[in-house]
């Protein structure tokens, strides 16, 4: 079964974010727990953290099917100590924000080497700011997201995610979210059936399917390979709708959450039911 959501509104509390979900008929969704562009926020308050529990149960929506996201501040493969520091804190602390919401995923954009250390430098910075959140957090995935590669972030490459996951210590505890849009713009051609084939056998055997915690379906406003993350909607843009159709039909695709970040939400819960008429 398919478990399809979006990125969803957490204003005024994160109990909000589950009522917002069901408004467009998701079953699944993403959130922010915290303020995404603030260091710092303040804890989660019992109150909430009950009321998110019971709406989730009311929606009967599975926690395993709910993608948070941290915050777009962190870089867990700084290459300059102090702010590296920083990044961990906050990184370990969206975990735990995660664990008290009984939530198991926590999505996060791996990092950037600022042109300031080598690719395999950042990766191994990575790693390990992942091998600590887990030793001070139980419980949660560490679920990274591959990148388009603007700029000079991490992760636009099969390669370098397999390079993360092999140097982390517990490997039941890291994932992968890959989205469309990122992939598409990082050079792998999704735009056909075959190209899908190709790309996904190619990601199964780098990195391995069982790593693959949950999709984000995004269209790209920009060409294969140009390295440039710009969403559009699902059926806009330049991968056309194959890869989407793809995802729908196939089992490996099936009790993940599938979530939106395509630039109209207020067409959300139309695209909503057209992909998952396409599961149909």
């Amino acid at each position: 079964m398919k478990y399809i959501g979006a990125h969803v509104s957490a204003s005024g509390g994160v109990e909000n974010a589950v009522s917002n979900a069901l408004a467009i008929g998701a079953n699944a969704f993403a959130l922010f727990t915290k303020n995404q562009r603030q260091w710092v926020a303040k804890p989660l308050s019992e109150s909430s953290i009950k009321q998110f529990k019971m709406a989730l149960q009311q929606a009967a929506i599975n926690p395993k099917h709910i993608l948070p996201h941290d915050s777009y501040l962190i870089n867990l493969g700084h290459p300059q100590p102090e702010a590296l520091q920083k990044s961990r804190t906050a990184f370990i602390d969206e975990m735990q924000r995660c664990e008290q919401l009984g939530l198991s995923l926590l999505n996060f954009h791996p990092g950037s080497h600022l042109r300031q250390i080598s690719e395999q430098d950042c990766i191994a910075i990575i790693a390990e700011s992942i091998n600590i959140a887990q030793q001070q957090v139980p419980n949660v995935v560490a679920v990274i997201e591959n990148t388009a590669g603007q700029g000079s972030n991490i992760g636009y490459r099969f390669e370098h995610l397999a390079a993360i996951i092999e140097q982390v210590a517990d490997k039941s505890r890291v994932g992968v979210c890959l989205d469309t849009c990122h992939t598409f713009s990082a050079g792998y051609d999704i735009s056909t059936p075959a190209g899908c084939e190709q790309v996904f056998n190619q990601f199964a055997d780098i990195v391995g399917f069982h790593y693959l915690k949950g999709m984000h379906l995004n269209g790209s406003k920009t060409a294969l390979g140009s390295r440039v993350d710009r969403h559009d909607c699902l059926r806009g843009g330049t991968i056309g709708t194959a890869v989407f159709e793809y995802i729908m039909q196939h089992p490996e695709f099936d009790d993940m959450p599938l979530i939106l970040e395509t630039i109209e939400p207020e067409n959300w819960a139309d695209e909503i039911r057209w992909l998952r008429s396409l599961a149909a």
